[in-house]
Parts: structure tokens; sequence; C-alpha cells
């Protein structure tokens, strides 16, 4: 059982959550009508998700093998058979679609359309340098989409450069951490890691962050944005980004711990903490009506 939750790693199911993300900024997040649908559509978005990340362990499990951390997974480690493992990547592929298909059509389009474009990946393209983190990154921005149809809410431009530069600048981070390793052992992670090296990758993530943090202020300041929300107070929440960017460079940079963004997101407390902040922040401004707070 263990072997068989590693392999479908439900712990990445966290990156699913970016399908709540159009609701939240609407103001409209605890309206059962939308929040229901939304529900259905992260499940659905988890098995598909699942189903790739089988199917990615399958065609990486010769590279896994010799990466000091990746070796221990299910199929490279030999604990759960390959014929099982691609028989339950299929089932799940499956019902995640056919799912995505009863909730609303469009959705089973930006579904359909994250699936393939993550296959893709699999059979190959993540070979080929930026282009595997840019593909990395529209997955994100897919996931966000699949919010906005499956409730019905329009994105805003700046939403979509925000969530797109910090898939990228997370991308970044992870790629530094293979990096890292293949000075430490000697071997070459992956296949793209050829096109990366430290120099590069600390120019384009401080590059990244830099363009994050003036554009989530354009978006906090934009006319539209005011209008839509009947508030210009969100700048009010672009402290606790900027000190969450600040910490996972000081993570990277300084602690030397640039390993993947789930599982820095799973156990660090001041990035926790940054995030809680900024939800709250954005829940007493959207919906606690009588905030009057420096009014």
């Amino acid at each position: 059982m263990k072997a068989w939750i590693k392999l479908l790693r439900p712990k990445d199911w966290a990156k699913n959550l970016f399908i709540f993300i159009p609701l939240f900024f609407s103001g409209q997040f605890f309206k059962d009508d939308y929040m229901l649908p939304l529900l259905a559509g992260f499940i659905c978005f988890s098995l598909v998700s699942s189903s790739i990340y089988i199917f990615n362990d399958y065609r990486d499990i010769e590279d896994d093998r010799i990466h000091p951390i990746k070796k221990d997974r299910p199929l490279a480690s030999g604990a759960i058979p390959v014929s099982m493992a691609l028989f339950v990547s299929v089932l799940l592929m499956i019902a995640g679609l056919t799912g995505a298909w009863f909730i609303r059509d469009k959705f089973l389009f930006v579904l359909g359309l994250y699936a393939m474009l993550n296959l893709a990946y699999s059979l190959g393209l993540k070979n080929i340098p930026i282009l595997d983190i840019v593909i990395i990154s529209i997955g994100f921005v897919l996931r966000i989409k699949a919010g906005s149809v499956i409730a019905r809410i329009g994105l805003s431009e700046w939403l979509i450069i925000m969530v797109f530069l910090l898939a990228l600048f997370m991308a970044f981070a992870k790629r530094r951490d293979d990096v890292m390793l293949e000075k430490a052992s000697g071997k070459m992670m992956r296949k793209s890691a050829s096109g990366y090296n430290l120099e590069f990758i600390n120019v384009a993530t401080a590059v990244i962050c830099a363009v994050m943090i003036v554009s989530y202020f354009m978006y906090t300041m934009s006319p539209e944005v005011k209008h839509r929300l009947g508030t210009y107070r969100i700048y009010y929440t672009t402290l606790f980004v900027i000190m969450g960017l600040l910490r996972y460079l000081q993570l990277i940079y300084v602690h030397r711990d640039s390993q993947s963004p789930v599982k820095i997101l799973y156990k660090d407390r001041f990035i926790q903490a940054c995030i809680l902040l900024w939800i709250f922040c954005f829940y007493v401004i959207l919906y606690v009506k009588d905030f009057n707070l420096f009014n």
C-alpha cells in the first residue's frame, strides 16, 4: 500500500489546488454552486495527474535508478510491477477524463490539453532545455484555466502571468537542485540538465523573481481588478508575496535546499506562514464587508 501511495504521489495533488484560485479571487469562494463542481474538478485533475506521474516514472526508470533520491521510487526499485502500474495509469486517465466530461465540456478540453502536453513532455520534450520548464509552467496556467471554465469566472491576464512566472521560478529552482546533485555525484540527473548551469539558473531565478513581484504589484493596482473586486486594498497582500519569495531564495541560495517546491511547502514553516497570512489578508479584504482599516 505504501508503494502504491508513493507511486500515485497524493502529496503532489497540492499543485491542483490552483484550480480554486479563480473562484477565490472572484470573491465568491463560499458559494456551493461553484464549490462542488470545483471539488469534482480537483478530483479529476488529481486522477489524471497521478496517471501521468506513473507514466513518467515508467519512462524514467533507468535514470531514476542512478538518482540518489528517485532510486527509491516504486518502479525504479521494483516494488511495483511495471505492467500493473501502466494498467492503473490507463484506468486513472480514463476515469479523470470521463469525470471531466460530466462536469463541463470545456473542462474536458482543458484537462485533455493538460494530459496531452504532459504525455508529450514524458515522451521526450522534457529533454529539451528551457522547453521543459515552460511546459511545467503552462501546466499551472491550465490548472487555473480549468477552475475558470468550471466556475464560469473570467481570468485576469495579470493572474495568468503571475501563475506562469511563479511556476517558472519554482521550476528553475528545481533544476538548480539537479545541477547541484550532478556536481556532487558526477552523474547527469536528467538529459535537459546539459542546458543549465548554476550561473544561468541564478540569473534567471533572480530576474523572474523581480518580474513576478512587479507583476503582482501591477495586478493589485490594476483599475480593472479594483473595479471587479470593489476595493483598492489588494496591494496590502504584496508584503507576504515578497516575504515568501525571499524565503524561497534564502532556501536555495543560503541553505542549498532547492528540492521539490511541494516538499518545501510541506515542511517550511516560514513559507507556510506567509501563504496562510496572504490567504487571510485576502479573505479579510474580499469577504469581510465592513473592513475599513486605514480607510
